[in-house]
């Protein structure tokens, strides 16, 4: 299978997996127990793995969100919660939840085969958030480092995209608003973020960017391994979907 074929084909699900457990009611619960709310524990959990940084570094990291969103937030999980212990707290809630959904998932094995002989052929220059949260120990049950190693996925895809984004000229709130517009208020932005046909024109440039920038990873892939990477991203979509 070719490589580009690979990362197309799991591209929207692993966003969707590595993604699931962010605003999942027990995630809200454990941070609630820890004195933080969905909004900063989602920033302090994610985010934690840079460690106890300043606010830009992690608006570097993420993108997209207003940097005045990001200080507010930031700054005020860290006073209540150290930000290595919240990322640990919140890769705990993504383990357990994937040890609940996955449990029945066959061919687990052979897709953490597969995900980690992509996520070890990274170059990790450039790719911040994505190299600390590969630092950080990676669960031994097949399960929960399945949906680990999904989390790795879309973040190496996300970094990799920022850079794109910024290649092509774009700012990341714009792209934004392409992507996501409904999401604006949210990221803490305005409606004044116009975006053009010039601006989307750049951003399908940037698409493509983003893949080039992960053909060499997934280009280590065996055949049966990019069969097994595909089909275990597509059980797990399925048992989440449930």
């Amino acid at each position: 299978m070719n490589p580009r074929t690979v990362i197309s084909e799991i591209a929207s699900a692993t966003g969707d997996i590595g993604a699931a457990f962010y605003f999942h009611p027990d995630t809200l619960g454990r941070g609630k127990e820890l004195g933080l709310d969905g909004f900063r524990f989602y920033f302090l959990g994610r985010g934690g793995v840079l460690g106890d940084v300043a606010p830009e570094v992690v608006v570097a990291a993420f993108g997209y969100f207003n940097p005045g969103l990001v200080a507010k937030l930031w700054t005020t999980a860290k006073e209540k919660v150290a930000p290595k212990t919240a990322a640990e707290e919140y890769l705990a809630c993504n383990a357990k939840l994937g040890r609940q959904w996955f449990a029945a998932v066959d061919g687990l094995d052979a897709y953490n085969e597969a995900a980690e002989a992509v996520i070890n052929a990274v170059d990790l220059s450039g790719l911040s958030l994505f190299a600390a949260i590969k630092a950080e120990p990676v669960p031994a049950d097949a399960p929960a480092r399945a949906i680990h190693n999904a989390v790795l996925l879309r973040e190496l895809r996300g970094s990799a995209h920022l850079i794109a984004v910024r290649a092509v000229g774009l700012e990341s709130q714009v792209a934004h608003a392409i992507k996501r517009p409904g999401d604006m208020t949210t990221f803490g932005w305005g409606d004044d973020v116009v975006a053009t046909d010039e601006d989307r024109t750049r951003l399908d440039r940037a698409e493509g960017i983003t893949d080039d920038i992960l053909v060499s990873a997934f280009s280590v892939l065996t055949e049966t391994q990019a069969s097994a990477l595909v089909a275990g991203t597509k059980a797990m979509h399925a048992a989440i979907a449930k």
